[in-house]
Parts: C-alpha cells; structure tokens; sequence
C-alpha cells in the first residue's frame, strides 16, 4: 500500500463536478437519486417529493456521529425542517473524498473540520437552487425569497412552497458560483446538541454493520493466519475440514487458510479440525521484549531531526539541576467491538465489498491491485462499523474476502474470530524514550531533549511521507509543543521490525502525549512546584492552552480534593484540539486504584454538536485508561499471546465515575473530536498516582506495577 493520493485533475474527472468558489460541488448518481420524482440538487443533497431530504455521507460512521454532524451543516445552510433529514451512507466515489486527503476515507479526526466549508457550502447551494425555482415559479426576483424551516416563502405575499414541490425544478437551476453562506447568528442547528440520526436503529437493532450483511446466495468464511508475523502457509490437507456438515470449500491464501460454508459454526468447526503447515519465517522466535530492548539501544545513536530550537548544548551547561528518564510504551491491539470482517462478491463484471471500512477510497485502489481488475470496476457499499480506531484503515480483511469469493465463486461474508482479530492487528507500535531536562535557576527548562525510538507506520503504508528518516506520526505529540522551550531537540530512530505497526486512537500522541506529559511532572516535582503552575508558568505565550489547562483545573477543583485523594493533570493539543485532564485518585496499600473524578477540557476552536464532542471526549478518555491500565500485546516465538478479553482487559463501567467536560471554544480554527480525548489520560493518571504514592510511572500498563483498578458503585 504505497499510495493514498488522489489528484485533483483525476478527483474531478472521477466526480464529474465544478469548482464552485474553490469547493467542489458535483452531482450525485448514488441510490439516493433513483427514488422517483427526486430532485438531485447537488453531490450531497437530495430532495423528494414528499420533502424527505436525504443527504449522503461519504464517511464511515465508527460511533463518533458524523452521520448527524454532517447532516446539522448542510440542514442548517440549506434551512432545512430537521424532522425531514435522512441520511445515507455514499458508495465509493472520488466526489467524496475527504479533502485533508485527497481520497475517500474517515480518520485523523478530519471529517467535521475538514467538510466543514464543503458541507457548509452544499447546504448554501442547494437553498439557492430552491429560491431560484421558487422565484421563478412566481414570477418575481430572487431577492423577494426566503427560506425557512424546509419552505420557500414570498417575502410579498406570505405565500410558501415546500422544498419537495421544488426540488425537480431547482435541480435544474445553475448552481450559484458563490454560495450565500448564512452568517452565524442566523445558525439554527449548528453548534446544537441535536438528537443523533443513528441512535434509534442502533437501539431497535435495524442498523446494518458489517456483521449483519446478508447476500444471496452467500457462503460464510473464516480464516486462520499463520501465527507468526511474515510466515505463509506450506501445505493443508482440506479433507477434515470438509467432511463437516455444511463446509463447501477449503480456500488456501499465501498465509492462510480459510474454510467457506453455509454459515459462521460450521465454517469455524471446519477451520478447527484442519492442521495447516506453516513456514514460520524468520520471526519464529522474536518476541516484543526483544524487539524494544533493540529499539532502546539505539538512543544513545544520533536520530533524524523532528524539532529543534536554540542552543540544546547551552542550556544545558546554564542548568542548574539535569533530570533524566527512559520511558517505554508497548504494542496495543485496537480490539474493536466487531471483529474484522467483510463480503465481497467477485464476478466477471467486477468487485463489490459490502464492508465496515474507514477508507473505501484506498480499498478501491488496492482492491484494484491485488484482485487484478480496473478500479472503476469495483464498487464499495459502507457499512456501520462497530469501532474503528484506525484498524479499519487496513483493507486486508476486505481483500481476504475478496479472494475467497473468488475461489468459490459466490458471495462471501468473511468473519475473523475475536482471537484471530486480536492476533492479527496492526498494532499501535511499541515505543521507547529518553528524556533530558536542564532546569535552570528559576526551575524552569533552559534544555530540553527527547529521543525516540520506534517503528514507522508510514514507512508501509506512505512510504513517500517518510523523509530523510522521519515519519511524523512517531513524533507526534513530542514536537511543537505550547510549553516554553526555549533550547530544544526531539530526534527519532525509525526501528524496522515485524510487527505489523499501524493507525491507533491518537496514533503517536497517545504515547508522546505520556513521555512528555510525565516528563513535565517530573520538572515541577524536581523545582518544587504545584504541576499546574507549573505549567502555567511555561505556557505564558499560549493563552489558548493555558485557558483549557485553567478550565479543566477549576472544573476538577485542582488543590482541594478530599484527605486521602490526589490529582494529575496533563494537557496534549493533538488534531488541532487542545485537551486537558484531570484524574482524582486514591490508592490503598494494596495498590487498588479508585477512581473518584474524571475530568476533561477541551479547545476544539468551534463545535457543530456539544453533545457529540462531549461524548467523543468521553469515550476516548475511556479507550486510553484502559490501555494505560490493560493495555500490552505480548509477542514470544513470533506470536501473539493476547487473544480476548481475559488477557486483554477493558475498563467496566463500574470502575468508573462520572467524567466531567468542559468545553470552551476559542473560535481558533475547527479541531477533531474523536482523538484528542486519547493522549492526556494516561499522564494525568500516572501523575496522581506519583502525588498518592511517590512511584513514577515509566513503562506501561499500570498493571505491570502491580495497580488493579477497583469498582466505583455496584
């Protein structure tokens, strides 16, 4: 997988659109538009005759709610009845690319902010189109026309049309070249906590993920890999397999072995009774232990430079106290709720992939590929996905699919088992890091160094974004940091390794948010200072950071928690979101944690829905004290030991208390939602533990120290 890029002369071509303004505003030719008499008003929005506004979403909806966040946008621009708005999911299509990237994908927390004046303008464009086949069809100037609330009004004679009697008209009106976007104050779901469009089928289990797609005519598979990274299968005798009732075939892939039947059991009973061979490779007895202790190693060797400023020599000669520390994170699975699967059904015209993926845009360029067709021959219908996370970025499990129809020559519906998901992820990449500070007289940092060690996730997936060395996703929340640093080098070693490494919750900010999260902690501890004056003092020149770090410590109520509890904070700006935390603890002699206050803020610039982003906040928070406590993938002789739930854990919800959120919008430009809530956990969890205990945390889990984490209620 070596290209992601789409070009522009090749996005137009593909969507058949123009340039309004600098946006691309096409026309759609999805299923949407065969409902009968409807109006096609533009690449998103489609109007029937009975008003129902239908507005496609080319983006994976993974729990994080664009599939409302969208909607709100071009409704409120388009003066849209919201109880008329219906969403569907696009097929793959290059009008629906998402412009950070230049192909259709959902990741990096880019959807909202990155559609924002697309969406934005779609809603302007399509009201437009409505007044002026409104204006027409009485006969009066443009101007004497109003939307509002799903109708046209005659500002002279009070007299509406709705905008389902318009649409066959307006759709063929010429789209304005400047979209009339409407002025803030005029917003009327925008920046709303409005009710979510998913959330009923998901509650009366009409939603359709993955999982549920049912295909004439469709076999189920499931799959075995070879257990140890970079191994291929050499023989496998399908006779046990196929003498159970109802296995139709044994497929063989180059490392695999799949076994097709009419449903999950019999394939899975199938897949058990087969003794497959493997060639193991060369990774049959490396292990993750191994492979970090290679990466720390090479941090006393010069690295690629990511950030540098000043004199790093000078500070450190003005110091007045030097403080060091190597931190280690560790491999993660992403375990998602659903496990990998997918259909695909091969025939001679093409490819189509009925899938829960992020990234249908990739999924047709390699399926292009690897399948051995033209791209414009492969068709992509999304699916809701029951977590994301990043590892549905990865199209193996599509492709897999893909193969095994073809091999049978029917519909397949490929289902990993939960261990096989976890066996077989690309995991967040295990990371090591050294730390030098010099502080001066005054306490504060006159030198700053960081180096870090670890494998590149673009070196595979675009390798042409890694240059002279540096893949910046490794660094990521390491660099450009708000805190005043006046002597400064963060440089990275890009360590090889067979581990499959790819796209996380938060990707390097999750680990690089910790090292130097911690890292501030340790400073303030070695001045003699509170850690969030600490702080204050170093973010003099960022009021924007400093004002969440102040939110979140006046919501937690930073100093005056009970006799017996302590507090961490830690603040990480990652997708343009500054977020800030707060963990209130106490700690028996045990090493039992309780958890008695969670609390987040957050700068995300500005909001489409409160409610949403609070609960994206949330439920990242969530996803990283759960890896901070559980969180390890262990590798020994090339394998995965980790392979559900029992050995790797998740934190319950009784374990939890309530956790606060603070939002306060600087009206900088939008950030993300769904990562930014990731990477300041795990510091502020392990900083309370050092107010409650005097231990510093500098390897992960929590677990490995001995801490279990205790119910809250129940």
């Amino acid at each position: 997988m070596n290209h992601m890029a789409v070009s522009r002369r090749t996005f137009l071509k593909g969507s058949g659109a123009v340039v309004v303004s600098g946006l691309i505003i096409g026309f759609v030719t999805g299923p949407a538009a065969a409902r009968t008499g409807a109006g096609k008003l533009n690449t998103w929005v489609v109007i029937a005759p009975d008003d129902e506004v239908r507005i496609l979403i080319g983006y994976s909806e993974m729990g994080q709610g664009i599939t409302t966040s969208l909607p709100q946008v071009i409704a409120d621009e388009l003066d849209a009845d919201w109880s008329t708005i219906r969403m569907e999911f696009a097929p793959a299509d290059a009008a629906f690319a998402n412009p950070v990237f230049g192909i259709q994908g959902t990741g990096g927390s880019t959807t909202t902010y990155g559609s924002w004046e697309t969406m934005r303008a779609a809603g302007a464009t399509a009201r437009a189109m409505l007044e002026q086949a409104a204006a027409k069809r009485w006969n009066v100037n443009a101007s004497a026309v109003r939307s509002e609330n799903g109708a046209v009004v005659n500002a002279s004679t009070g007299e509406s049309l709705r905008f389902g009697a318009l649409a066959l008209a307006a759709a063929e009106e010429t789209p304005p070249k400047v979209p009339p976007l409407k002025d803030p104050s005029a917003w009327r779901f925008i920046g709303k906590p409005v009710d979510r469009l998913d959330i009923p089928a998901k509650v009366d289990g009409t939603a359709g993920f993955g999982i549920d797609v049912q295909i004439p005519g469709m076999l189920v598979a499931t799959i075995s890999q070879c257990p140890v990274f970079g191994g291929s299968l050499k023989s496998v005798d399908d006779a046990p397999a196929m003498a159970v009732r109802g296995v139709k075939a044994v497929v063989p892939l180059k490392n695999a072995v799949a076994v097709a039947a009419d449903g999950y059991w019999p394939a899975k009973k199938g897949l058990d009774a087969l003794m497959p061979v493997w060639d193991e490779g060369t990774f049959a007895g490396g292990g993750s232990d191994t492979t970090l202790k290679e990466f720390h190693a090479t941090l006393d060797d010069a690295g690629a430079v990511a950030d540098a400023h000043g004199d790093l020599a000078a500070g450190f000669a003005a110091t007045t106290k030097t403080i060091e520390a190597d931190y280690t994170a560790p491999y993660l699975a992403h375990a998602t709720m659903e496990p990998m699967n997918a259909t695909a059904h091969v025939t001679e015209d093409g490819v189509t992939f009925w899938a829960p993926t992020q990234w249908p845009g990739l999924l047709t360029i390699i399926g292009a590929k690897v399948l051995g067709v033209d791209a414009s021959k492969i068709t992509v219908h999304s699916t809701y996905l029951g977590g994301g996370y990043g590892r549905r970025f990865e199209p193996d499990f599509c492709l897999q699919a893909a193969l095994i129809s073809k091999a049978v020559g029917a519909p397949v519906k490929l289902m990993w088992s939960r261990e096989e998901d976890m066996r077989h992820d690309f995991y967040r990449p295990g990371s090591v890091c050294r730390m030098r500070v010099g502080l001066g007289e005054d306490g504060l940092p006159s030198a700053w160094e960081t180096r870090i060690a670890c494998s590149s996730i673009f070196s595979r997936t675009v390798p042409q974004r890694v240059k002279d060395g540096l893949d910046h996703t490794s660094v990521e929340g390491a660099v450009h940091l708000p805190y005043a640093l006046p002597n400064r080098r963060i440089d990275y070693r890009l360590m090889p390794s067979p581990i499959p490494v790819g796209f996380w919750r938060s990707v390097g900010n999750s680990q690089n948010g910790w090292f130097t999260e911690s890292m501030i902690d340790e400073a303030a501890h070695a001045a003699g200072d509170d850690p969030l004056a600490y702080r204050l003092k170093l973010l003099a020149d960022s009021p924007e950071h400093a004002a969440v770090l102040k939110a979140a410590a006046d919501a937690a109520g930073w100093g005056k928690a009970p006799a017996g509890r302590f507090q961490g904070i830690a603040l990480v700006e990652s997708f343009k979101t500054i977020a800030a935390e707060v963990v209130e603890l106490s700690v028996s002699a045990d090493k039992e944690i309780t958890l008695h206050r969670l609390t987040v803020a957050a700068d995300p610039g500005s909001v489409v829905n409160p409610r949403n982003f609070e609960g994206q906040l949330q439920g990242a928070l969530v996803y990283g004290l759960t890896a901070a406590l559980y969180g390890r993938i262990d590798v020994v002789n090339g394998r995965v030991e980790q392979g559900n739930f029992d050995t790797y854990a998740m934190v319950r919800l009784s374990q939890l208390p309530p956790i606060t959120v603070t939002l306060v919008p600087s009206g900088r430009p939008m950030g993300g939602a769904g990562e930014p809530g990731t990477p300041p956990i795990a510091p502020a969890l392990c900083n309370a533990l050092f107010a409650a205990t005097g231990e510093r945390i500098r390897s992960l889990p929590l677990m490995d120290h001995g801490y279990t984490l205790e119910p809250v209620w129940g």
